[in-house]
């Protein structure tokens, strides 16, 4: 991925005045350059990737800074707020909590946390009986690698330890779920890469053609992989890089397959739940039910904290405190996502984000048919979507143009955060699941601008 960071020195840029955005100072503020060199000053430089909007507050859709800016949101916080910034119930919610005086409790009961766990099986299907809080997506696809090998390794022996994942996939930040993540790049340092940990090709129709399960069979078979060795396969349930989508037959074999060879089927719902893609979970756009499925980010629209929600016979695999956590059901954040969940399931998000999806995925196909010669492809489905830039007449990624795009978009008002994906060339689209039809149309005429004044500025 292309090593890019936004130039700090403020320019003059057009002023805006919509109902849903507004631009009056230079960009990036003067006034904020305080704040902007102290972060390049104190934080590692890995942090400084992000265009420089330094934010105050948030409220429904859009984000606001202290100096009279707002912008149209189209990032969601990388998918959190999904129930919209600043929403006053989940305000109140954390507020109460801590005022009640619980602000921590271990893994010692606490009414918070079953009321939490309740509730996420509750909203799962029926075969997914258990779930374990944790903080982060990262611990919880962790922890589901864990569950599957030590499963594999109960109805299998010690050497059905395997798992399979998917090239292009993102699966966190930490050891282990960096080495079953499909992005060679992220995990150099790994240096050491478990041997038992193998990647194939992703369906999504794009960089990858062959959508057929018997390509996933030929993978497997090419790299001398059989089922009796694979515990687990864990794919994001829509690859959050480019939002690309399987297709839903080869989901289903594979889960027919798993099934047959004892191996556990697990869905990274980290980006996808709860409502992102028109259905509360990623998954149900398969007809399939996994053995073990990841969720965080939007759990909570605010808040860390995740979850693994699965089999009960998977679950408790681990006897008493062999398998916990610190920050595991903290109150707060518990407070906040059940103040999530209930406003989603109340106002019906999941089908908003099916509604303005369509809007949204019209909209971008139309950027597609515009700009055909830059734009390889349009992903995505409900609240999210990638659009894949490259160079004309190839699939190569076009990381710099992608980068230029989302600056644009936000001197123009409109949110986003940077490029993502293969080669840093997918520009990601995920705003909050209570976006109006008219603030998605007004961020796709923003998208189409800036693209627009890109390509003509390059062929002057």
């Amino acid at each position: 991925m292309p090593a890019m960071v936004y130039d700090l020195t403020p320019k003059e840029v057009p002023q805006v005045n919509t109902k849903y955005r507004r631009i009056r100072t230079k960009f990036p503020v003067p006034e904020s350059m305080e704040a902007l060199e102290k972060l390049r000053e104190y934080e590692p430089v890995s942090m400084s990737g992000q265009p420089l909007v330094v934010w105050d507050r948030g409220e429904g859709v859009n984000v606001y800074d202290k100096w009279g800016n707002m912008w149209l949101d189209f990032s969601s916080g990388v998918l959190v707020t999904s129930a919209g910034h600043g929403r006053k119930e989940i305000i109140e919610a954390i507020v109460a909590q801590a005022r009640h005086g619980l602000l921590h409790n271990y893994c010692f009961p606490s009414e918070m946390r079953a009321r939490l766990a309740e509730k996420l099986v509750q909203i799962t299907p029926e075969k997914l009986s258990k779930a374990f809080l944790l903080t982060t997506g990262s611990e919880t696809t962790e922890c589901a690698v864990k569950l599957a090998r030590t499963y594999g390794q109960k109805v299998g022996g010690k050497e059905k330890i395997g798992i399979i994942s998917f090239e292009h996939s993102f699966h966190g930040r930490t050891l282990g779920a960096q080495m079953i993540g499909g992005i060679p790049a992220l995990k150099e340092w790994v240096v050491n890469l478990d041997p038992d940990m193998h990647q194939v090709p992703f369906p999504d129709g794009f960089r990858c053609e062959d959508t057929s399960f018997d390509f996933f069979l030929k993978n497997l078979e090419d790299k001398g992989v059989t089922p009796e060795r694979v515990a687990g396969v864990i794919t994001e349930s829509y690859q959050g890089g480019g939002a690309s989508f399987p297709p839903p037959e080869y989901i289903q074999s594979l889960a027919r397959w798993c099934e047959d060879n004892q191996i556990l089927l697990i869905m990274d719902e980290i980006q996808a739940a709860f409502g992102r893609t028109g259905t509360m979970f990623g998954f149900e756009h398969y007809g399939v039910v996994p053995d073990l499925i990841c969720c965080g980010k939007a759990i909570s629209s605010s808040l860390p904290v995740s979850a693994v929600v699965g089999r009960g016979d998977v679950m408790d695999l681990y006897a008493p405190r062999a398998m916990t956590s610190t920050h595991t059901g903290n109150p707060v954040c518990v407070a906040a996502a059940l103040a999530s969940i209930e406003i989603i399931e109340r106002e019906n998000l999941a089908e908003n984000a099916r509604e303005m999806g369509e809007v949204l995925q019209a909209g971008l196909a139309g950027l597609k048919d515009k700009y055909s010669q830059v734009i390889g492809a349009v992903h995505g489905k409900g609240l999210v979507a990638g659009l894949h830039m490259v160079k004309a007449g190839s699939k190569e990624p076009y990381g710099k143009l992608a980068f230029e795009i989302v600056g644009r978009c936000v001197e123009k008002g409109l949110l986003m955060f940077a490029p993502v994906g293969f080669g840093g060339g997918t520009v990601k689209i995920s705003p909050p699941l209570v976006i109006t039809q008219d603030a998605v149309s007004e961020g796709v005429t923003v998208l189409d601008e800036a693209i627009g004044e890109l390509l003509a500025e390059r062929r002057q």
